[in-house]
């Protein structure tokens, strides 16, 4: 242990002020405090991840009373319900893997934090808690007493604005100074001009350009230093190193010329190698800020909330367009996707999606109800307090509790590549400069630099991530949602489709139907329509729209449409249980009503009974998706085909006549067996793609390598699949897995184009034909051409229909 330095913060001693505490040595209190808090909590294993790495806890006595205001609290929130609360603080000092450690086992310190996650590049911590058990201010003074004090701005929670990190753009401007007037000034030396003002201040000159290469030297640079010294104190090479090494080698090769005034040195391509790298980095953040946006705005999903609008009328719209004030519909296993106040007198909402418990919380009329809960039970209004959060239901979406654990190939082969890539660089670096500096000690350097610069693998990087946010952006026009670019990987892997039926390759927008048994009154047909009503499985969505508005006498129009329902119960892939006005509706499959079929008819079908008096039932020949025949005959030539159905075989028939021979149908299927089919398919070795509708597939979709879900218009939310499909765009399929495999195809042209550019550029540096400002020219033009190229590539593919 280094005797000169606070083993908790790294800071010089004060011998004076040392305080010696189990034979550790601390600058102050604040610190000893700190290392005595993790040594109670048995996390002193802190220390491990980096020598020093904390920082000295500040006084704040007093500071953050405010967060006894509850009206403040809330606006800080992100969420709140009963005993589960979530906040995001802003932490500035994170700054290493110990910060993490520590940061995300706050629970270990603290009674009633449930747990904590780390986004280390917005320094951000985003806590769970229970308000019963522990309050902000102490969650505030904690993180405060072990040095990481939350930066806490009303006006940014209020506004949702957020400090814009302009370094770069800082550090861009100095490099552009200091090369502009370098390269001004080094032009005499260039021509080798003989005048004699310039003879007579040629020395003043040069140790001016000195001069104005240092804050591009020092301030500029700086970025490749901290990243390649980071990068050696974990025994991990980085392609920051040789940029560094290159840079520091010429500053100091310049200044050498100029003190034993050999020359002028190379300055002017050591600041214009500083400006291009730099524009280079700034390219490459423009161009990810901007596939992130579109991936935000995008992504979000296909689907619409029902509104009721000023005449009482239910109208389906786009989320985005659900403003404050308006008046919402949710439907039993609908997503809440904005903050409102529950109108209803009760409701049942479930908040695993947020909190990961899955026990539904009871709201009453007047109650506020947060983004993120999915209804459970019969129909609820609600009154939008807030206008639809995207990126919070985005965030909801790609929760990791949902991610599946596979590997991302293509990240690992540029990982791999980048690793070796730095000692290769070296090696031959220092075996060019060992070359030439017994030939030509200006070239030996030249060459030096030039190999270090030119071969950087930025381009190779940037390969895989753009063209998948390329296509995913292209995709997201065409109405197919991705939860993220692995996806696109998986998608091109799949050798076997599995169809869920009703909802899926049926639409629920057209059906013949029929009715067969004993006549239903108006009131019956009313208590039934009211019962639909708070469903979202297709048949009950297609029955609800066959049956009529009707109206009984001394009831308006609007009464009869909104009778109360006072007790509901939907079982997944069996059919709804329900109590209105007295009366019991049973609606769903003949098991579930206790009626057993005289005749060996099968037939697509809703059972209605009614007071345990069985009455008939709702017959449905199904409509099938527009294309669907064409859409699997072009599959059936690349991939097996499989149809899972919980109906009966009563359409097989006409699905055999339908779709390719070959085709395998599976009926009479349970949720639980539709995953238990494609568990085994994936135990034989397939790559299985399953597409349903997001309600009795949740299983199937989530065990599935790439589960899609098709949306028509309805606010079904299932985190369990990695894509939603327009119902729209189904016949587009085909082309959809045919992009995927194209966009992987250009990752590996990109890939050849890279190394190419590296061999070739290698090729001219090492034979000494190549300047190091020409090297720091070509570097950000080769990203850009890789850019470019995948750019037009997905453009290309994408256009092939």
């Amino acid at each position: 242990m280094d005797t000169q330095n606070c083993f908790h913060c790294g800071l010089n001693i004060v011998k004076a002020e040392e305080i010696i505490f189990d034979e550790k040595k601390f600058c102050c209190n604040g610190c000893k405090t700190v290392y005595e808090i993790f040594s109670l909590n048995d996390l002193t294993c802190y220390y491990d991840f980096e020598k020093s790495p904390g920082a000295t806890p500040q006084d704040i006595n007093g500071k953050y009373d405010f967060l006894d205001n509850e009206s403040i609290v809330s606006k800080l929130l992100e969420f709140k319900e009963n005993s589960t609360a979530i906040i995001s603080l802003n932490i500035p000092h994170i700054h290493c893997s110990s910060c993490i450690w520590i940061l995300e086992n706050l629970q270990r310190l603290q009674k009633g934090i449930s747990s904590s996650q780390v986004n280390f590049p917005e320094k951000k911590v985003r806590i769970t808690y229970n308000p019963e058990e522990v309050s902000i201010k102490t969650i505030v003074y904690l993180l405060s007493s072990i040095g990481y004090e939350p930066y806490i701005s009303l006006e940014n929670y209020e506004t949702g604005t957020s400090n814009v990190d302009r370094s770069l753009t800082y550090k861009l401007g100095v490099a552009f100074f200091c090369f502009g007037n370098i390269m001004l000034l080094s032009f005499p030396e260039y021509f080798e001009v003989k005048e004699y003002w310039l003879d007579q201040y040629r020395g003043f000159f040069r140790w001016l350009i000195f001069a104005l290469a240092l804050p591009s030297f020092f301030y500029s640079a700086s970025g490749y230093y901290v990243s390649a010294f980071k990068s050696i104190r974990s025994k991990m090479l980085n392609i920051d190193i040789p940029i560094a090494l290159g840079i520091v080698v010429m500053f100091v090769r310049s200044t050498f010329d100029i003190v034993m005034d050999y020359g002028s040195g190379f300055f002017d391509s050591l600041t214009g190698l500083i400006f291009f790298m730099l524009l280079g980095k700034m390219f490459q953040i423009k161009t990810y800020s901007f596939l992130s946006f579109e991936r935000d705005f995008k992504s979000y999903f296909p689907i619409a909330i029902t509104k009721i609008n000023s005449d009482s009328l239910e109208e389906s719209v786009p989320i985005y367009e659900v403003e404050k004030g308006d008046r919402l519909l949710i439907r039993n296993q609908e997503l809440i996707p904005v903050d409102g106040i529950l109108i209803s007198e009760k409701a049942e909402i479930d908040y695993s999606f947020v909190t990961g418990e899955a026990i539904p919380i009871t709201k009453k009329s007047g109650d506020k109800v947060f983004a993120g809960g999915k209804q459970i039970g019969k129909v609820i209004e609600m009154e939008v307090l807030h206008s639809v959060s995207q990126s919070y239901l985005t965030q909801l979406w790609s929760n990791d509790v949902f991610q599946k654990n596979v590997v991302q190939k293509h990240k690992t082969i540029t990982d791999r590549i980048s690793r070796y890539f730095t000692p290769i660089l070296l090696l031959i670096a220092f075996s060019g400069f060992g070359y030439w500096i017994f030939i030509d000690a200006n070239i030996a350097f030249n060459v030096f630099t030039a190999v270090l610069i030119v071969a950087c693998p930025c381009a190779l990087a940037l390969t895989a991530p753009f063209t998948f946010g390329n296509v995913l952006r292209i995709l997201g026009k065409q109405k197919f949602y991705l939860k993220n670019a692995l996806v696109i990987e998986q998608l091109a892997k799949v050798d076997t489709i599995v169809f869920d039926k009703t909802g899926t390759i049926t639409t629920n927008k057209k059906s013949n139907i029929s009715y067969e048994g004993e006549i239903l009154s108006d009131e019956y047909l009313l208590l039934i329509k009211n019962v639909l009503r708070a469903s979202n499985h297709p048949l009950s969505r297609m029955l609800y729209d066959y049956l009529p508005i009707l109206i009984l006498p001394n009831k308006s129009a609007n009464d009869a449409k909104k009778w109360r329902v006072d007790a509901f119960e939907e079982i997944t892939g069996k059919g709804m249980e329900a109590h209105i006005f007295g009366h019991q509706i049973q609606i769903g499959s003949a098991a579930f009503v206790e009626k057993i079929e005289e005749n060996k008819l099968q037939q697509t079908a809703v059972h209605i009974k009614i007071n345990r008096i069985y009455y008939g039932k709702f017959i449905f020949n199904n409509q099938y998706r527009e294309g669907l025949a064409s859409l699997f005959n072009n599959l059936s030539g690349n991939y097996q085909i499989k149809v899972l159905s919980g109906d009966n075989e009563g359409e097989r028939a006409t699905l055999e006549q339908l779709l390719p021979k070959g085709t395998e149908l599976i009926f009479n299927q349970k949720p639980e067996q539709k995953l238990e089919f494609i568990k085994n398919l994936q135990d034989n070795g397939n790559n299985v793609m399953m597409v349903g509708d997001g309600l009795n597939d949740a299983g199937a979709l989530a065990q599935s390598n790439v589960g899609i879900s098709i949306s028509e218009n309805v606010n079904v939310f299932s985190p369990a699949c990695d894509a939603i499909l327009d119902a729209n765009e189904f016949q587009k399929l085909n082309y959809f897995l045919k992009l995927s495999k194209n966009s992987i195809t250009t990752i590996k042209m990109s890939f050849t184009l890279s190394l190419l550019y590296n061999v070739v550029g290698l090729a001219f540096a090492i034979t000494g034909n190549l300047l190091p400002l020409v090297a720091a020219i070509i570097m950000p033009l080769s990203t850009i051409t890789i850019v470019s190229f995948v750019t037009l590539m997905s453009s290309y593919y994408a256009s092939k229909k």
